[in-house]
């Protein structure tokens, strides 16, 4: 690996891959879906394939499974990287280096809100609207604003990386290189001193000093269990 590469967790690479592997399918798809039941807003010549909202639905729902993973550990390994305290005091530094880390940050966690509004209206969808030619259900228009705003979303995610790490950064995410600290045997050993906190007591301290962070990763986590107990009761 090279110097100028920063490293990066393995957990996270492992995480984030996943992740982006199946958003990215699923945005795919999703557009192609759309092609081939709806295009009301203009369209491309793809193939119509009827079955491809079953496998956007498939990968929507691999995205769905990984993301609640994703999401604790990027609030607590990985909260550096995500919008702090001082985020917004630190947007009237404009044109310097942490203007642009600021920014980073907030992509970085408009990124996890945007994917939430997508999994979430995604889940509240019929998958008979499209096929039975239903396309003025509210929550098949806000799933297709989600799919704009996942697209916005990843764009500025990687334009703020390159801005701010370049190119090596990146790269970094694909390295499968890892340190000693970072070695998969102690991951058990990782999970079971956090549980032993959690079971001292250690989540009592977490309303009381709820910070942004804090409400921020309840209400993704809220949203993600609601967007699967509320299709239970349709």
């Amino acid at each position: 690996m090279k110097s100028t590469q920063p490293y990066q967790p393995l957990l996270l690479r492992i995480l984030h891959g996943l992740t982006s592997l199946f958003l990215i399918a699923a945005i795919l798809t999703a557009y192609w879906t759309y092609d081939t039941y709806d295009g009301r807003w203009g369209r491309i010549p793809l193939p119509s394939y009827r079955e491809i909202e079953g496998i956007h639905g498939t990968f929507g729902l691999c995205t769905l499974l990984i993301f609640p993973a994703f999401v604790i550990y990027a609030f607590h390994r990985g909260q550096k990287r995500l919008i702090q305290p001082d985020s917004f005091a630190k947007l009237t530094q404009i044109g310097k280096p942490i203007w642009w880390y600021t920014l980073n940050r907030l992509t970085n966690t408009f990124a996890l809100i945007a994917l939430t509004f997508a999994l979430f209206s995604g889940k509240m969808m019929n998958s008979g609207w499209l096929p039975r030619g239903e396309l003025n259900h509210s929550w098949y228009y806000a799933h297709l604003i989600a799919w704009v705003v996942m697209v916005a979303a990843i764009a500025l995610h990687l334009l703020m990386n390159v801005r701010v790490g370049g190119v090596p950064l990146l790269l970094s995410m694909l390295n499968w290189r890892f340190r000693d600290k970072d070695s998969p045997r102690l991951w058990s050993t990782y999970i079971t001193q956090w549980w032993s906190s959690v079971q001292r007591g250690s989540w009592s301290n977490w309303f009381p000093s709820a910070s942004i962070l804090t409400i921020l990763e309840w209400a993704i986590l809220i949203s993600i269990a609601a967007a699967w107990i509320i299709p239970l009761f349709k």
